[in-house]
């Protein structure tokens, strides 16, 4: 019998998802399903439920259900419960649902596999405090970089998050304005200014020629982030659509077993 699996989210005609891992089931000749599920807000734990009744055996969770998920697991992977929120949900065969956060896991993947970058002893500063962030810090600390800087538009969120990881490695947190005599290695942006076609207020100071800027999210142009790293003389330009993929390979690896290819994945999206 074909194994079912879904993303589901609020909207979500705009996933990438039933793309990817149906890609993923082709090369790997897994006899899977998957499809994209809209839940009404106020009913994500029925949506879920309803699937898992019906014999689906995992979720991808998308916004905005991404604490929700977290709530409704029963097991939680470290990196789950520390980014208290989860993205990959696991039907186990006792009732028992597994919650998964496979956002760092990717995020990590793509800046050592594919970008050939090395955490390891880098200065890296990341940019906001919310749950993006979070879902990263951890996969982020367990590479051993120099430092990891949060700065954040309201320093309590970073502060609150430098307190909460600060046993996993040397993580600091800052405002924007203090970081004007810094330069970074990797600069992550993890905030929604891109969705809002807006800039984080950062200083051109923190860019040096050789700096990765990331930032987590994609579209058919540069964006705010990746145009004004660019003018600020940085070449390694990198946008969240090798994420988005590497956080899914990590989700069918959960689920399946099996680790699947996705330089061609990455590529087919990046020409689509």
């Amino acid at each position: 019998m074909t194994d079912r699996y879904a993303v589901i989210g609020n909207p979500i005609h705009h996933s990438k998802s039933p793309l990817i891992h149906r890609e993923f089931a082709r090369q790997t000749q897994q006899d899977m399903s998957y499809e994209a599920i809209l839940s009404p807000l106020d009913q994500f734990v029925h949506t879920v439920r309803s699937f898992q009744n019906q014999g689906g055996k995992g979720l991808n969770v998308t916004l905005p259900f991404k604490i929700e998920a977290f709530r409704l697991a029963s097991q939680l992977t470290e990196r789950a419960q520390s980014a208290q929120a989860v993205n990959t949900l696991q039907f186990c065969n006792n009732s028992e649902i597994l919650g998964d956060n496979t956002d760092g896991a990717g995020l990590v993947r793509d800046i050592e596999v594919n970008q050939g970058v090395s955490i390891r002893n880098k200065n890296i500063l990341l940019m906001g405090a919310g749950g993006a962030a979070r879902g990263v810090i951890l996969p982020l600390l367990k590479l051993s970089p120099n430092r990891l800087t949060i700065a954040n538009r309201t320093l309590d969120k970073a502060i609150e998050l430098q307190q909460q990881f600060a046993g996993f490695g040397n993580i600091r947190s800052t405002s924007y304005p203090e970081l004007i005599q810094e330069k970074f290695d990797i600069i992550i942006n993890a905030t929604s200014a891109s969705i809002a076609n807006e800039l984080p207020p950062l200083t051109p100071n923190v860019f040096a020629a050789q700096t990765l800027a990331y930032d987590m999210m994609y579209g058919k142009q540069l964006t705010p982030f990746l145009q004004f790293a660019q003018c600020s003389g940085v070449n390694h330009l990198v946008d969240g659509i090798g994420m988005l993929v590497e956080q899914a390979a990590e989700s069918f690896y959960l689920w399946r077993g099996i680790r699947p290819e996705t330089t061609t994945v990455i590529r087919m999206l990046k020409n689509s």
